[in-house]
């Protein structure tokens, strides 16, 4: 599944007294007073240009700090945050790797700012507008994200370059698109559809219990004891 790291992406909290102008400012109050949301995804991963990978499904937020990404198409997986941990679970592979969320380095985990306070410097230390992304609709704005705490003391060596964030936002401020493109040639690209807000989700869809017989794998962690059933 694709690696997305991202930049954050805030949501949820109250209406502002005044009506935002700028491309950021609908962006973040579209989303602030949600408790829940569902979206419809396709994520596409590139390499130089070319399509490597292509994954469709639905991924739901809830506040505080929970999201369930269900991966649909070409198969079936799942990565859940359930506000402490991260969790991977491949049908296919029988295996569930799991990791505390503020540890994972997966692309979506920054995501779960949807599901918290909507405020772009929590995550970007500079966002501007740019036109190094083309809009996929005329009128929707292209927003750059510089990320914080961005590694910027080996910048001469281009691997170690930090990933350019981009988020496209419709004119009422809806996300439609957000493209990470790390050094290397890289990107991943997440376009959305069919926005819910505040829909009915239950607590339980953000609670994961592992299927009996498949493999439980500590990731990322340091003191990782490795493979266990």
């Amino acid at each position: 599944m694709g690696r997305l790291l991202v930049c954050g992406i805030v949501l949820l909290q109250g209406t502002p007294a005044v009506s935002p102008q700028t491309p950021t400012q609908r962006f973040e109050a579209r989303y602030r007073s949600a408790r829940t949301l569902r979206v419809e995804f396709l994520e596409r991963y590139s390499e130089n240009g070319k399509l490597v990978r292509a994954e469709a499904g639905t991924a739901y937020f809830r506040k505080p700090g929970k999201m369930r990404w269900e991966y649909e198409k070409p198969e079936k997986n799942l990565f859940l945050v359930d506000g402490k941990t991260a969790w991977l679970y491949t049908p296919a592979d029988h295996t569930v790797t799991k990791v505390p969320a503020r540890q994972s380095e997966d692309w979506r985990t920054p995501f779960v700012l949807l599901a918290g306070e909507m405020k772009l410097p929590r995550v970007c230390s500079k966002v501007e507008n740019t036109s190094m992304l083309i809009p996929e609709k005329a009128g929707d704005a292209i927003l750059e994200c510089k990320l914080k705490g961005a590694d910027t003391t080996r910048t001469g060596n281009p691997e170690y370059a930090p990933p350019r964030v981009f988020f496209e936002v419709a004119p009422e401020g809806e996300l439609v698109r957000l493209v990470v493109r790390p050094a290397g040639g890289i990107e991943t690209e997440f376009q959305f559809k069919n926005w819910e807000i505040n829909p009915l989700v239950p607590d339980s869809l953000f609670r994961f219990s592992p299927p009996l017989g498949v493999v439980i794998v500590d990731g990322l962690l340091p003191s990782s004891s490795g493979v266990r059933q």
